[in-house]
């Protein structure tokens, strides 16, 4: 019986859905998170009766045919990457973008690697580094003897010295914008690589055509919506529910065939 196969790929459908939406709920507090969307797609049918053959031999046509499907299939799970709230540390070094683009970030290993975390703090050599000590690109250094730093709306950054009262400029941050973020392929700790998906960064100024400003002192909270999560987890249970209830009535239909004299 197909329709025992059919429910088992519409429940494995659904606890697909239902690991999606609980890593949005278990990020709900995430800086710079983007919640994710779990997309379907049907099987492949068979044919019972091909749509468009031959009914006779004096060339009439079956005008639609019987295909039976054979269940459900995750195509893709999605990146929704719209704006996340602004929310105010008081930290001085701490960055979020509004709009387009991405911090870039060196790793390790000598990769660049991209983030919307803008939760910045210094290294031992005032070096401008990410929560986990990677260098932010360019690599700015602030003097030890700063007495205070401004980071303005187009990623410039400059420092007041004691005895002085002009800003001195120490750089310039740049963003890197991609023609399809959702290509880009995450790697957890608020990191993501290009893909061949993503496309090839194209790098600029903040607050520049095409690139978002640089917000000082703010974070950008995760973009998950609490009331939206929760709705699409109960409509995922009842899915889930109802294949499963699909499976106990071809359970007791085959149980019925067997029980034939």
């Amino acid at each position: 019986m197909r329709a025992l196969d059919i429910a088992g790929t519409g429940m494995q459908a659904q606890q697909t859905n239902v690991e999606v939406i609980s890593n949005n709920l278990a990020n709900m507090t995430t800086t710079g998170f983007k919640r994710r969307r779990a997309e379907f797609q049907d099987l492949i049918y068979q044919n019972l009766r091909r749509v468009g053959s031959d009914s006779s031999d004096s060339g009439t046509v079956v005008p639609s045919g019987a295909q039976v499907g054979l269940g459900v299939k995750t195509a893709a799970i999605y990146r929704i990457n719209e704006q996340g709230n602004l929310q105010q540390t008081g930290n001085t070094l701490d960055m979020a973008i509004q709009g387009n683009g991405y911090f870039q970030v060196t790793l390790p290993s000598g990769d660049t690697a991209y983030t919307r975390d803008g939760t910045f703090g210094l290294a031992a050599d005032g070096t401008i580094v990410t929560a986990d000590g990677y260098t932010v690109q360019p690599g700015l250094q602030i003097p030890s003897q700063a007495t205070g730093v401004t980071i303005n709306t187009s990623g410039q950054v400059q420092v007041t010295l004691a005895g002085q009262t002009a800003p001195q400029t120490v750089g310039q941050l740049q963003l890197a914008v991609f023609p399809n973020e959702a290509g880009l392929d995450a790697q957890g700790s608020n990191l993501f690589m290009q893909t061949a998906a993503s496309g090839a960064p194209v790098t600029g100024n903040p607050n520049s055509n095409g690139f978002g400003s640089t917000m000082q002192g703010f974070v950008e909270t995760s973009n998950v919506n609490v009331v939206t999560e929760i709705t699409n987890l109960i409509s995922a249970q009842r899915a889930y529910e109802m294949n499963s209830k699909v499976i106990s009535s071809s359970d007791e239909m085959l149980s019925t065939l067997t029980n034939l004299r």
